[in-house]
């Protein structure tokens, strides 16, 4: 079991990042997603509050320049499911989940973020409580830096496993143009209570590149949610 701290210190930028699974007491569903940047548009960011979930805003907005790929939102809620990305894919993941649709449905019909040459794969994850505790994790990327072909990944955990995640996260490391994540998610251990974890994961992330951070527990008995929010900008 990989563990967290060792895969984030020893990457400058895996770029976005999500990490769903099952803290170690069995208890609670486990959540987080954190952002990077490297041009001043990207690191000028917060995360705020918004409806169940979180959206992204400029921390200047004197400064915002092209919003399109880097103001949305990256947390929503739908029922007894947590949808978590890295674009306005939550959006459509959404509405698909309101009107009786699925999670891969939704993402069928989108694909990776048009800003060549580096074309971001949009990374999901969707925690559900229905009928017990289970996560799933998708990448849509391009065909090796093809625009012109998609390739998408569908990774489903049923049952979640006490004391075990697994993180998927947008590159595979720092470059120009940034290699995309390759593989399956990464299995990581998960130990700790919610604030243990989530400075876990905020001293672990590049100190010149991290942005903001999301996490999340969710209560499996009672459907409780307990939150933090880190920015760098405050």
């Amino acid at each position: 079991m990989n563990q967290i701290h060792d895969l984030l210190t020893q990457n400058t930028y895996p770029g976005r990042g999500i990490l769903l699974g099952k803290s170690a007491d069995g208890n609670h569903a486990v959540i987080a997603y954190f952002i990077m940047g490297r041009s001043e548009n990207s690191r000028n960011r917060i995360f705020v509050p918004f409806e169940a979930g979180i959206k992204t805003e400029a921390f200047d907005p004197a400064k915002l320049q092209d919003p399109s790929l880097i103001i949305y939102a990256p947390v929503r809620v739908s029922g007894s499911d947590t949808i978590v990305t890295n674009g306005d894919q939550t959006d459509t993941i959404y509405d698909f989940l309101e009107a009786g649709a699925s999670f891969e449905d939704a993402l069928r019909t989108r694909t990776f973020e048009p800003d060549a040459p580096n074309y971001t794969p949009r990374i999901s994850g969707l925690v559900s409580l229905r009928n017990g505790f289970s996560y799933k994790l998708s990448i849509l990327k391009s065909a090796d830096g093809n625009p012109d072909a998609v390739r998408r990944y569908f990774f489903d955990y049923t049952p979640a496993v006490s004391g075990e995640g697994h993180f998927l996260h947008t590159y595979r490391c720092d470059g120009n143009p940034i290699p995309s994540f390759t593989g399956e998610p990464v299995p990581v251990a998960i130990s700790g209570d919610l604030d243990s974890f989530t400075s876990q994961l905020w001293e672990s992330l590049n100190e010149d590149n991290k942005v903001s951070l999301f996490t999340r527990y969710i209560d499996l008995a009672t459907g409780e949610t307990e939150t933090r929010i880190l920015n760098k900008n405050q």
